[in-house]
């Protein structure tokens, strides 16, 4: 509408002889709404709005028949444009490495899915082989083997209902995932302690952990991975954006059906690797994913005084 309003004044001047001044702020209320719509607009829109402002612009000057700006006028159209589209690729380029990001972390899921649900039919295959075995000689001995199969197949079940929704978006057909041999382990909560002595090291920060006795060991495989994975992704962002840290806490408490993962560390984030070994900046993106997948909820920001907080609340009820 700018555009066109311009335009239209232009044509008037022109046309009747009359004398319609512009100023500096037309001038970069077109450039800005120009640029805007190269940047945001869809690809036919932004063409159609694109040229509508750089005719406007370009057409400014034949208001005043004495000024000799044409040619200042098409760079200034040109810079805003190129930068529009610059803007545009990189906004482009962003969203498919997020949804790349989302897509690995739901073949991640869906990996881990198959690998604990493989592990748990293979023990009912065995525990209802045995039960053949006992049925004729030793019956009294079947009800645990029952109660057993009956609580594999509970939590297979319960697994697959709470992680097959991640697929039903990922194409069947497509090929081009990573392999599983890069894949990355999921890890529990009974690995946690073995990560966060691997991280500390000699070298590193103080890493403590701390997980209240309240927290059972049986939580759902899901929940477990996610925690793991929640701990890995901000000790490796402590080891990017602040290795000045000297002490990392990590935290594991169990309240309402829920965990709560926290991790807080005391850096100031003054120091910091080199920028090619900081990483691409999406695990969070994929660890947001992971955590949302499952009805949580993940929270990251500074602590009052100095340092950073990562807090993830994960359902074990489905």
């Amino acid at each position: 509408m700018p555009a066109v309003l311009s335009l239209a004044l232009t044509m008037v001047g022109v046309l009747s002889g009359w004398t319609v001044t512009y100023g500096i702020g037309e001038v970069v209320i077109l450039l800005c709404l120009l640029l805007v719509a190269v940047r945001t607009c869809p690809a036919p829109w932004a063409a159609v709005c694109g040229v509508l402002n750089g005719v406007a612009v370009l057409a400014l000057p034949g208001r005043d028949t004495s000024d000799d700006l044409v040619l200042t006028f098409a760079v200034l159209v040109g810079a805003a444009a190129g930068l529009g589209g610059y803007l545009r690729t990189l906004d482009h380029r962003r969203t498919v490495a997020v949804a790349e990001t989302r897509r690995a972390e739901r073949l991640a899921m869906a990996a881990d899915l198959h690998d604990f649900v493989a592990h748990h039919v293979t023990g009912i295959l065995v525990q209802a082989q045995l039960g053949q075995m006992l049925a004729t000689t030793e019956p009294d001995r079947l009800a645990p083997i029952m109660k057993d199969i009956e609580r594999a197949s509970t939590e297979a079940l319960s697994s697959m209902r709470r992680t097959v929704g991640l697929l039903r978006d990922t194409p069947n057909d497509d090929t081009t995932g990573p392999a599983p041999a890069e894949r990355r382990p999921s890890g529990d909560l009974s690995a946690l302690a073995g990560l966060v002595e691997g991280f500390g090291g000699p070298a590193g920060p103080k890493v403590v952990l701390h997980r209240e006795p309240a927290v059972p060991d049986d939580l759902p495989h899901e929940v477990q991975a996610a925690a793991y994975r929640v701990v890995q992704e901000a000790l490796t962002n402590v080891r990017r954006h602040a290795a000045d840290a000297t002490e990392v806490a990590v935290d594991l408490t169990y309240e309402d059906h829920a965990l709560r993962v926290t991790v807080r560390d005391d850096g100031r984030g003054g120091t910091r690797i080199p920028h090619a070994a900081r990483g691409g900046g999406f695990g969070l993106v994929g660890l947001t994913e992971r955590v949302t997948a499952l009805g949580g909820d993940l929270r990251t920001g500074p602590r009052p005084g100095r340092g950073w907080e990562v807090t993830a609340v994960l359902p074990t009820v489905a």
